[in-house]
């Protein structure tokens, strides 16, 4: 090979290397179906069957006890073969094989070696699933999507929010119509608070009421004020507040009852009233007392009217976003069966695996240690449950508090005005006044 045809060589080898890497920086899916796919379904197949060895994912057809003379010899089972595995299939974030098992297996091994795939093959995680006995998928994602998330193209309808990107790749879009209570938990600097600024930027243009309950003076949903058809800055407002939206709700369930229907969305458009979507920042707050009698007549009140809203609401158009850094048994009476009724839960990065286990351990186990594992420099970064698709990672847009203020501001002529919540108030600064 000449010196002029060795040179043309290595010239088109570094374009190639450095058109594949503008590719991988510019266009990832493109290059991942292009390059990173037909190499890594390459290495899954040729790798399988030692994984599977070096994991306990084999069996051996044969019994791992012997009868030798009258000796019971037990050992190590001969010649494990591997479960039978697809050849692994494309996805826009990475691949997916179809693992048969052999009888007798389960999936808890494979979930168990999650990880150990997911170093053997060099992708970002590997996720398990058993949709039907006997069956195991296996999703490989081959890099971390939520470490730019951007926002995907989505138009969320009615009491629907988009806040973020979902780890394989999805738009994150927290739907009220869908799962109507939310619980969203996290340590401080976790992402909890953007995603409440998030949800009031998606929820502020559309025809629905927003109310908020923020016992720490209003320091975080009073920014967003304009947009609010009421505050709560304390536990006594809190009660009044609750009050009048359980009233509120009492009285649509009587217009549902004279009209025949079982919710406001099959009453005629004229009659049908406007969602009402009630945040609290921290729960605690309304929990927690002093000791005194009348501190802790509020906090039952407030849990009384909570846990009315959240059996009831749904059908009647009230819905809880619930946030706070714990939610159990240890913040006072009642707080486990509200739990109970938030279907939706969100968990940021925690201070302790029990809140993990709190938030999520009723609903998916598995969720919970992936929960765990999310690290402070993941903010924004939660373990998502709700709806029939089991769980997810995901991670919301970045929203600025001047995001979120500058949408409350400028759709603050749709809040509507509750009366039921503001004849409470007024009673309750009229006793002030007295």
């Amino acid at each position: 090979m000449g010196p002029v045809v060795l040179a043309f060589l290595l010239a088109a080898v570094a374009w190639v290397l450095v058109a594949g890497l503008h590719l991988k920086q510019t266009r990832p899916a493109v290059f991942w179906a292009l390059t990173g796919y037909p190499v890594t379904a390459l290495r899954v197949v040729r790798t399988w069957r030692r994984v599977a060895q070096l994991n306990d994912l084999a069996v051996s057809p044969r019994p791992s006890r012997g009868l030798v003379g009258e000796l019971i010899v037990k050992g190590e089972p001969l010649r494990p073969k591997a479960p039978k595995i697809s050849f692994p299939w494309a996805t826009r974030t990475g691949l997916t094989a179809l693992v048969r098992l052999h009888p007798g297996q389960t999936p808890a091994p494979f979930i168990a070696a999650a990880d150990a795939l997911a170093h053997a093959w060099r992708v970002h995680a590997v996720r398990v699933t058993s949709p039907e006995r006997g069956l195991v998928f296996l999703t490989a994602t081959a890099r971390d999507p939520l470490l730019r998330p951007g926002l995907a193209s989505a138009r969320p309808a009615l009491l629907s929010a988009l806040v973020g990107i979902l780890e394989t790749g999805g738009a994150w879009v927290m739907n009220l119509r869908q799962v109507p209570h939310w619980l969203i938990v996290g340590a401080t600097q976790s992402g909890k608070s953007t995603l409440l600024a998030r949800l009031v930027v998606e929820l502020a243009p559309q025809r629905v009421a927003l109310v908020g309950i923020d016992c720490k003076g209003g320091m975080e949903l009073g920014l967003f004020e304009y947009r609010l058809s009421a505050l709560a800055t304390n536990r006594r407002e809190a009660v009044a507040v609750l009050k009048g939206l359980v009233h509120e709700m009492l009285v649509r369930m009587e217009a549902c009852r004279t009209e025949g229907v079982r919710s406001i969305w099959e009453l005629p458009d004229k009659l049908r009233p406007v969602p009402i979507v009630v945040m609290v920042d921290e729960i605690a707050e309304l929990y927690l007392t002093d000791g005194t009698r009348e501190a802790k007549a509020e906090a039952e009140k407030c849990s009384t009217y909570l846990l009315r809203i959240g059996q009831l609401g749904a059908a009647l158009g009230l819905h809880l976003v619930i946030a706070g850094q714990r939610m159990g048994s240890d913040l006072g009476p009642g707080v486990t069966a509200l739990r109970a009724q938030l279907s939706g839960r969100i968990c940021h990065r925690v201070n302790d695996p029990g809140t993990a286990e709190m938030v999520l351990g009723d609903l998916n186990k598995d969720a919970v240690a992936v929960a765990q594992a999310v690290t402070s420099q993941e903010k924004g970064v939660a373990v998502v449950v709700g709806g029939a698709d089991g769980w997810c990672r995901a991670r919301s847009h970045l929203t600025t508090v001047e995001d979120a203020k500058k949408a409350a501001a400028e759709h603050g002529h749709l809040a509507p005005e509750i009366r039921s919540v503001h004849r409470e108030l007024n009673l309750l600064t009229c006793e002030d006044a007295t």
